[in-house]
This record gives C-alpha cells, structure tokens and sequence, in this order.
C-alpha cells in the first residue's frame, strides 16, 4: 500500500526572548552535593516509559550502599550513585541491575571531552568563513534572529562585544553547575565554548572583531567543566533541554564517551523534535568517527587546514558526511579579543553556522537541511571518507533552491502507514521498497501510544527482517517516540523494518521518508 500522508516532522519551537526558559521540566535537579564534571562512579539505569516512575523503577533493583542521584523523565534514565567499594567495578552492579523488569539498560555515565587541537595561541587572518564562500550567502542574507544555534559545550562568555548582540535575551543553563548562568567558571582555561560560539554566530556586520557564519541567536548549555570534560548525563540533559527550547542547530564540538544508549537518546529526542544535531568527528587522526558524531541521527563532521587538506588530527571514515575549516580558526575569546586554535571542534560550528545562515533563506524541515547542505557541498577531491558529501559551501547553500543542488536532490517520498501490537510478545516486520535506485537518504519513524514502550529495528541490505537481537540500525527509546536516520543507505534489497512491543499494546504509525 502507498500512502500520501506527509508529516511535518520539524517542530516549530522559535524563541521569542526565551520567556519561561528556567521551566526545565525534563530532568530533575541533582541531589544536594553532587560534584560537577564526569562521574566516574556512577551507572546510568535506563528504563521503560511504562514504568511507575523512573526513581521508583530503579530504586528495588539496586546493590546495596547505591543511590539514585540524578533522573530524568523525559530521556527515561537515572544515575546511580555507586558506593566507594564498588566504583572500580562497574561489571557487577551492572549486572545486579541489569534485565529486571522496566530496566531496559545500564551503562556508565561515560565521561566526554572537548574536541579542540591545543597549540600556542596566535591570531591571525580569518579564512574559515572565506573557505566556505560565506560572502556569497551574505549577499542574499546576514543571517536571522529567529534562527537559534545551542553551543552545548563549556559555557559562553555571552558579553563578549562580539557575542552579545546575537546571545538569547535570557542565554542559557549550567548543567555542570546546575543553575541558570551558564557563564564559564574560569576566563583563562574555559574558553572552548566562546570561541565554538562565535566561529558559528559571532556578529556579521557590526563593525566590532571577526564574522561568524551568520546572525544567528545562540543558546548557552554549559555541559563541560572548566577542564574541558563532562558526563554523559549532564550532556544529554543538555541536548534535551536545547532541544525543548526550540534550537534549530544544536552544536557539538565533543566527544570520546563511546556508544551509550542514553546519549543515543538523547540526539534521537533532538531529531525527532526538528533539530540539526551536528558533531564533531573526532582529533585522534584515526579512521573511525567519534560518537556522538556517529551516531545516525548527527551529522559527522571532519576539519580541514586552510589549504584544503584533510588536517592530520581530523578522524574520517564513512560516518563523515561533511568537511569544514578546522586549523587555526580565529574567533572570539574570554578575554574579549580573540584567538585560534584548532580541531573538529572549531571545524563543527563552521557547519553549525552554515546550517544557521541556510535557514536563514530556506525553510526546511531538519532532514530537509541536512540533505540540502550536502548536496551544496563542494566537492574537494578527497575520498569520500575524509570530505563525506564535500566541504560545506553557504553560498551554494544559501543560493541554490532545495532540490536543485547535485549529488542527488529532488523532492522526498513519504510514505505512512498503520498496524497496532497487542502485547510484549508481539511485533511487525515491514518491507519498504525502494523509490529511488541510489538515495541519499531514508528517515524511518515510529509514533506509538504514550501508554506503551515500542521500539524500532532496520536492516539495510540484508534482505531479512531484523529481530531485537540482530539488526543494523535501532532506535530503542524509554518511550514509543523512535526515528533512525540512515544516510546513503544500501540499496541493493529492501530495508526491513521492525516495530517491536518492549511493553504494552495499542496502534502506531510507521513514517518513511526516503530521498534521492
């Protein structure tokens, strides 16, 4: 069956002086006492959306001397606290916690780092915004307020000269610190999140220091310490709360913590809520993609030097789907001037910005964009693995219609269907086959009843349906809210799709969007 059903899959959340932003509803405040930064002794217990209550859920199964010290509803996890004694061995309280009725997963509250290449600080001549043919764009547009970027990073100096102008009225969240004031703890060693801000949204054409990409509005989470680190969960309540807040981008220079389900939730929530998660690819000069860039729901990103090659910290490999100036950018800095320095990080909010300046001009759901902004790309001659769909261009971005740009284009198809499962023990596999002979993209999407606990399995190119156990994309959420994105998928057989019942019963409409 073919269905003509579209859905608008962006949620449209603008900000109007961001009234209301210390209403964080998602996510409950830390225990009194609980220290900032990583939490190298605590587990994250994630559990069903049917569940009484997520502290309630975890609370019977935990190993003794354990305490919950953090929750969040929305995202369906806790933190666990573990005692002194067992901090070093994550494995066995792990595993008392783990397969015990709601508890669906546990896993460390990894810790996540900044993703900047140190060197000796100089300044020198802005080229990043060159590269990227951000003149073009400014001919047609400088940029919209009503366009908002979340820096979820070290907290931002947002009175710096050339920031202020384009900061929320009422500019962010410190997660590290839990209060309302993201402002950075330490001018001289927390200035990552300054200089991600302004490479993104520094003011254009205000007569004061360097251009960002665009005029975009930023949006502060402080997640990060002064020392460049935080953990999983600070993270992910910050990808959620920026998420709630109505970001269009959400910008993330970090990485390092691994695969956790909890982040993966986290990026999920933002997508399925009309974000543009862009990540960081990683600065170990290794093959492979950091998470959370790779994670499918976030757009990889690797940095090049100012000549155009790969730079020799970049990560690459097929996760990467666009390229960006990374060395020696110049941008703002927390002692109101400005400075360079280098890494994916800086390379990230390039994209970030461009992907602000787009929206700017076009108005695109955020798949939309993301295929939109790779198929501007320009195509450098690096394999595909170091440039993904090519370095962005705002030009091309900004210049070109949607649909009209190469390396595939055209209008999606969509397609929405409908089935109910009856119980835990039940579940549907679906056989989508495929428009276009080579898309660029596909966006399977899982809406169920807030009463149940569905999740969501595909397998690309196998010609098999997937089960719980064996799959090659999930989405396996608190809730029955799922979406996996996969970019240039493969083609060669039919993607099989399964909507599985982890808890509960009642109907759900399967959503895909596939584009050329």
């Amino acid at each position: 069956m073919r269905g003509n059903d579209t859905l608008d899959r962006r949620t449209f959340l603008q900000l109007s002086g961001l009234a209301g932003l210390a209403g964080l509803t998602g996510f409950a405040s830390a225990v009194p006492g609980r220290t900032p930064g990583p939490k190298t002794n605590e587990l994250l217990v994630g559990v069903s959306s049917t569940a009484s209550g997520t502290r309630t859920a975890v609370t019977p199964h935990l190993p003794s001397g354990a305490r919950v010290v953090h929750e969040n509803d929305n995202l369906g996890y806790a933190a666990v606290e573990l005692p002194d004694q067992a901090a070093h061995r994550h494995k066995r309280p792990a595993q008392a916690v783990k397969s015990r009725g709601p508890v669906k997963y546990v896993e460390p509250n990894a810790t996540y780092h900044t993703q900047y290449q140190p060197n000796d600080p100089q300044y020198g001549d802005q080229y990043a915004d060159q590269m990227v043919n951000a003149a073009t764009a400014w001919d047609d547009t400088l940029g919209d307020a009503g366009v908002t970027i979340a820096v979820i990073d070290q907290g931002v100096k947002y009175d710096h000269p050339d920031l202020s102008g384009n900061m929320a009225s009422d500019p962010g969240y410190d997660f590290v610190d839990d209060d309302s004031d993201p402002y950075p703890d330490s001018m001289s060693e927390e200035y990552h999140g300054t200089h991600v801000a302004g490479i993104a949204a520094a003011g254009v054409d205000n007569g004061t220091g360097v251009t960002g990409i665009g005029n975009s509005t930023i949006l502060s989470g402080r997640v990060l310490s002064e020392a460049g680190s935080g953990s999983t969960s600070d993270i992910a309540d910050g990808i959620e709360w920026a998420a709630d807040q109505g970001a269009d981008v959400i910008n993330l220079s970090l990485g390092g913590g691994g695969y956790t389900q909890t982040m993966k939730n986290a990026v999920s929530y933002a997508t399925s809520n009309g974000a543009l998660v862009v990540a960081a690819a990683g600065n170990s000069g290794t093959q492979g993609v950091s998470y959370p860039a790779a994670y499918s729901e976030c757009v990889a990103v690797s940095a090049l030097d100012s000549d155009g090659s790969l730079a020799s910290y970049s990560q690459y490999g097929s996760s990467v789907e666009l390229a960006a100036p990374g060395t020696d950018v110049l941008s703002s800095w927390t002692d109101d001037g400005y400075n360079t320095i280098s890494g994916t990080s800086m390379a990230t909010p390039v994209v970030a910005g461009v992907a602000g300046l787009t929206l700017a001009k076009w108005d695109l759901t955020n798949s939309e964009l993301r295929s939109h902004l790779k198929n501007t790309a320009a195509d450098i001659g690096l394999p595909s693995d170091e440039q993904g769909s090519g370095r962005v261009d705002a030009g091309n971005a900004v210049t070109t219609q949607p649909g009209d740009g190469g390396g595939g284009g055209g209008d999606p198809y969509t397609e929405t269907l409908s089935d109910s499962l009856s119980s835990s023990a039940d579940s549907d596999c679906w056989e989508w086959s495929w428009e276009s002979s080579a898309p660029s993209q596909v966006v399977v999407e899982l809406d169920g009843p807030s009463s149940a606990d569905f999740d969501l399995f595909v397998n690309e190119g196998t010609g098999t349906c997937p089960s719980t156990s064996s799959y090659t994309h999930r989405s396996w959420s608190s809730n029955s809210q799922e979406s996996i994105t996969i970019d240039n998928p493969d083609s060669s057989t039919p993607l099989h799709i399964l909507a599985d019942s982890y808890s509960g019963s009642g109907g759900y409409s399967l959503t895909i969007t596939e584009y050329p």
